[in-house]
């Protein structure tokens, strides 16, 4: 009911400042401005067709993975307001088989002029994006196949309750980068990111006072030679979102890189702890983990066709053994509209805890985009 209330909340105040400013113009109707100028709404679908192998059981079925939908109100060049009503099924809670909504971002942002090498830097406060899964789906642009490493894992979320601040270095990468490559962050020498948090997600409630630090700095160290390599640190110090608050940590090294014809991505993890508080020995203290994860794309642009793979370890040091986790991923995407794509892909995971436990899933996804 809060988040129901907060979504409402929010559109309320769109309106009703669009509405302020509007009567506060000269009364000439011409010059009055409609209450929807500056608002812009988009959607993100992914549905398809799952059939799962879970250790010998299997399952098929025609589900909604996830949707999004986005409300952007813009007030002025700096001013702006945005929620996305994040739509998904319940299989676990009280209403199991529930299509549910929730709010994945709601918050003011606030784009500052240029500060010397720090090009567009903003403030977003509210219900925020989180440095590091914000960053990397735009490398890797298959959310729609399912949660990118370390989210995986329960090590980390996209967003949260908190302040959060970004920036791109040194001025933007030509336009023939941006059109042909990439055009999200385009720093020329990259780009920073910084939040305060709650630290348990956007779902989660606050459990414990502890307040989560998390960081990305990437550079892109060639821009003129390399314009497509970039080398990123991520940080997070914080505590489990538990009352026992224990230790939370993340220290990975990520390197990418993104061309016309085909994206790379390598990344090493280690840390302490998940997000929920978990991960921990029997006498509650955080077990230490790593792991990596890579990713690669190649693509067919004559025919909008992409090859994909990735294939992901997890190690937590449960003494005396460990629990791992293997997982790889193969697919193959046709690319139409604007980011809209139909995946077919296979996907496998080991999860070895004295017995090995083995998933399955081959699906067949539409991802919307509009």
């Amino acid at each position: 009911m809060g988040r129901t209330s907060l979504s409402y909340g929010l559109i309320a105040f769109i309106f009703i400042f669009s509405f302020t400013c509007t009567i506060a113009q000269d009364a000439d109707p011409i010059s009055q401005k409609s209450i929807l100028d500056g608002i812009k709404i988009a959607g993100q679908w992914f549905v398809g067709y799952f059939n799962t192998d879970d250790a010998g059981v299997t399952t098929s079925e025609f589900a909604i993975k996830r949707g999004y939908i986005t409300t952007i109100k813009k007030f002025n060049d700096r001013i702006s307001a945005r929620l996305t009503q994040d739509i998904t099924v319940d299989r676990q809670g009280d209403g199991k088989g529930d299509i549910e909504l929730r709010i994945k971002y709601a918050y003011v942002k606030y784009i500052f002029g240029d500060l010397g090498f720090l090009t567009k830097p903003a403030v977003e406060f509210g219900v925020v994006h989180r440095p590091w899964l914000n960053y990397e789906q735009k490398i890797n642009d298959y959310r729609s196949q399912g949660q990118m490493f370390l989210e995986r894992v329960g090590v980390i979320n996209s967003a949260d309750y908190g302040i959060y601040f970004e920036t791109l270095l040194g001025g933007k990468m030509p336009g023939d980068y941006q059109k042909n490559v990439s055009k999200s962050f385009p720093g020329k020498y990259g780009s920073f990111a910084i939040g305060l948090f709650n630290g348990g997600g956007y779902n989660e409630l606050e459990e414990n006072e502890n307040k989560s630090i998390e960081t990305r700095l990437s550079i892109r160290p060639m821009p003129y030679l390399i314009p497509g390599l970039q080398i990123t640190y991520l940080g997070l110090f914080g505590k489990g979102n538990t009352p026992e608050a224990p230790e939370h940590n993340i220290n990975s090294g990520f390197l990418s890189y993104e061309c016309s014809e085909f994206t790379a991505t390598a990344s090493y993890y280690t840390g302490k702890g998940l997000q929920d508080g978990t991960g921990l020995d029997a006498s509650g203290n955080s077990v230490d983990q790593s792991g990596y994860s890579f990713f690669g794309e190649y693509k067919l642009p004559q025919i909008n066709m992409s090859l994909i793979g990735r294939l992901d370890y997890f190690k937590a040091e449960f003494s005396p053994f460990e629990q791992e986790y293997k997982g790889w991923i193969a697919g193959v995407a046709y690319h139409f509209l604007k980011g809209s794509k139909i995946l077919l892909a296979y996907d496998t995971v080991d999860l070895v805890e004295g017995n090995t436990n083995t998933t399955s899933i081959f699906e067949a996804t539409v991802e919307l985009r509009f």
